[in-house]
């Protein structure tokens, strides 16, 4: 339960609030609470039972990740988000949909909550990448994204936890 709350900075993405808090257990904290939109990430399976990755570039984390076509909400819903990002980065558009749920990223200090989708029946359609995402997109069999999830060469969560969810739904080897 929120006690009191106060905004200490508004970005372009995100919000911090500190936040006085009377815990469950009855003791109060002070919480440190970054806002934030809320996103859709998309696991594109093609015929072949390949996935589409993206390799991209994360000045945040320190340099290049293997990442699923993702974006933030941005006001949309998380369904059209998913349509557009996965449009707008890896140039497709997809026939099947299909909800994997959904993943809280880091719950101590961000109201961040990724949506997660399969998409199947692909097709090509412009692509439109934002002029601050540099990425190649790669394409390689399900089998393979999902051992290297497990190995931790892929260590992006929304993507581990995707190319999971997307595998056991498929029913394929994880």
């Amino acid at each position: 339960m929120i006690d009191s709350s106060r905004r200490i900075y508004t970005g372009r993405v995100v919000t911090l609030d500190v936040a006085d808090v009377r815990l469950p257990n009855g003791n109060d904290a002070t919480l440190e609470i970054v806002g934030h939109p809320g996103g859709a990430a998309i696991v594109a399976v093609d015929d072949q039972r390949r996935v589409c990755l993206l390799r991209q570039y994360r000045h945040a984390a320190g340099g290049w990740l293997w990442e699923v076509p993702a974006g933030k909400l941005d006001g949309k819903s998380p369904d059209a988000t998913a349509r557009a990002e996965l449009a707008e980065e890896a140039g497709l558009a997809a026939r099947d949909w299909r909800p994997l749920g959904r993943i809280v990223t880091s719950p101590g200090v961000f109201t961040e909550v990724v949506y997660l989708y399969l998409a199947r029946g692909l097709t090509a359609v412009a692509a439109a990448p934002a002029g601050d995402e540099v990425f190649d997109v790669v394409w390689v069999p399900l089998v393979e994204a999902t051992a290297r999830a497990r190995s931790g060469d892929i260590d992006d969560a929304k993507t581990v936890v995707a190319l999971l969810r997307a595998a056991a739904t498929l029913g394929a080897a994880v």
